[in-house]
């Protein structure tokens, strides 16, 4: 374990402010930021890994089934956690939310006139394996409507947390789907430096792909380092 937190390489990611994005002209820091030296508790514990992963966690079409299976197109993602150097970072914890394929989300803030499915949660976890594999079986969400600007549509996407030793270490980020034409008008998607915005995007792989079952998507997601997966602030 590292005793100190690495700055945040900004040609990786998003600024905490972008004037596409609205709500963060709302949120985001308008000082320059203090760096404050990482304490005992931003390095250490509690630590999250497999021992809080339980039955179908990673399953999001069985996790929240009542009467039926859930509505929408089942795809795996899967994918590699690793480090700058490329090496797996097993026993971490990797939770999931999305909306369900109408393009709205199990929440009580969401008013989209969309249906909600009683069969879909929307969120999930895993834990990463000793090569650093995680694995989720899932709906593809929809579209969804938001207020940023007139006609505002978010792109289909997956919100991915990833737990390290500590709370300090938690990320977050998106993942998009190739060739989605929603992609370019998307603030979100756009607030990150245009070089590196493809790394959101996942790859579709035939590997992956359970036949006559599911399609399969692959993002890796490096943690740091100059190919690091661009994170939320």
């Amino acid at each position: 374990m590292s005793d100190s937190l690495s700055p945040r390489d900004w040609a990786s990611h998003p600024a905490y402010r972008d004037p596409g994005y609205k709500s963060t002209g709302l949120r985001g820091p308008t000082q320059p930021l203090v760096t404050l030296p990482a304490g005992i508790g931003e390095l250490s514990g509690p630590r999250f890994g497999k021992d809080f992963v339980f039955g179908d966690d990673a399953d999001l079409t069985r996790n929240g089934r009542v009467n039926g299976e859930p509505q929408g197109e089942r795809i795996i993602v899967t994918g590699r956690v690793m480090d700058e150097n490329g090496r797996a970072v097993p026993d971490t914890l990797v939770e999931v939310w999305q909306a369900n394929a109408a393009g709205r989300y199990v929440h009580s803030r969401d008013q989209h006139d969309a249906p909600l499915d009683p069969n879909f949660l929307g969120a999930g976890r895993c834990a990463t394996d000793a090569d650093g594999v995680y694995r989720f079986l899932t709906v593809k969400p929809g579209a969804y409507p938001w207020p940023n600007h007139f006609n505002a549509w978010r792109p289909n996407h997956i919100h991915l947390s990833l737990f390290g030793p500590g709370f300090g270490t938690r990320l977050v980020t998106q993942m998009y789907f190739p060739g989605d034409p929603l992609l370019d008008l998307d603030p979100i998607f756009k607030a990150t430096p245009e070089p590196v915005r493809g790394r959101l995007v996942a790859d579709f792989d035939i590997e992956v792909t359970q036949e006559a079952y599911a399609l399969g998507y692959r993002f890796d997601i490096v943690l740091r380092g100059s190919a690091a997966t661009p994170m939320e602030g």
